[in-house]
This record gives structure tokens, C-alpha cells and sequence, in this order.
């Protein structure tokens, strides 16, 4: 079990030190901001969504500890391709698990966000990982409001 926490440990710091889709979307056609005032997250969330419904490109920007900042990289990578659909089921699944309401056998299609399983151990952090997932549902569903966790 220790093995395990330290490799969801390193994908954490990995995300965080190197974050993926770290970039403004010129293009992008959804946006929303998140903000968790508790721990000092910022960040904007950039969507270009087809036509079809397709999450074609997707970027973040903003500051946040690294657990906000790891999350949002791995998010991003785990919903570019997928359908808008796909990626608010993910979204409910994510919230499930880092809230504790999924039982474990629902984290098996995760894949490496289930890194974050641990947080639900730790109520003040599951607001950092699922900002950007709020964030995200928000430029989804063309909310104007910033997205705050209080």
C-alpha cells in the first residue's frame, strides 16, 4: 500500500512541477474561472469544444498549491478528445471518489487521476482537487460566474 501512495505521490508532484495543457486557448469558445479563496487557488479554464461536442483543445492558467495545480493538468489531460457528455460523467466520478460517496471499485476507470483518492481523508483539500473540475463544468455549461469552493 505505502508502494501505491508514493507512486499517486509522484504523479501529484510530476503534474505539478510539469503541468500539462499549462497554456491560454486563443480559440477557445468556453471559459470560466475558479477560485478557492481557503487555500489561494486561481485559475481559468480554456475549452475549444466542436461542433459535434468534442472537447478538441483544452488549458489552464493560474496559480494554486499542488494538489489544485496537479489536478487541473491531469483533468485536462484526462478530458481532451472526450465528449462534453464523457467528460461531465468524469466529473461526477472524480467527485464521487475525492468526496468519498463512490466505493472503491468506481475509481477503477480513473486511471491515473485516482492519485487523488487520498484527499477525501482531508476535507480542506478535496476543495483544491476538484476546482478545476467545478471550473470546468462552468465553462461547459457557459456559466459567467467565477466558480468559487466556498
Amino acid at each position: 500500500m505505502s508502494e501505491l501512495r508514493d507512486l499517486y505521490q509522484q504523479i501529484i508532484l510530476d503534474h505539478n512541477r510539469a503541468p500539462r495543457n499549462f497554456k491560454k486557448l486563443e480559440d477557445a469558445n468556453r471559459v470560466a474561472e475558479g477560485d478557492n479563496p481557503l487555500c489561494g487557488d486561481k485559475l481559468r479554464v480554456y475549452v475549444q469544444v466542436s461542433d459535434e461536442g468534442v472537447i478538441d483543445d483544452i488549458g489552464f492558467q493560474g496559480s494554486g498549491c499542488a494538489i489544485s495545480k496537479a489536478s487541473a493538468s491531469l483533468m485536462t489531460s484526462a478530458v481532451k478528445g472526450r465528449t462534453v457528455q464523457e467528460a461531465e460523467r468524469l466529473f461526477g466520478t472524480f467527485r464521487d471518489m475525492v468526496t468519498g460517496k463512490a466505493p472503491e471499485t468506481k475509481e477503477a476507470g480513473l486511471g491515473k487521476l485516482v492519485a487523488f483518492a487520498g484527499v477525501r481523508e482531508f476535507p480542506a483539500r478535496v476543495k483544491c482537487a476538484s476546482l478545476s473540475w467545478h471550473t470546468l463544468h462552468a465553462a461547459l455549461e457557459a456559466t459567467a460566474a467565477t466558480v468559487s469552493t466556498e
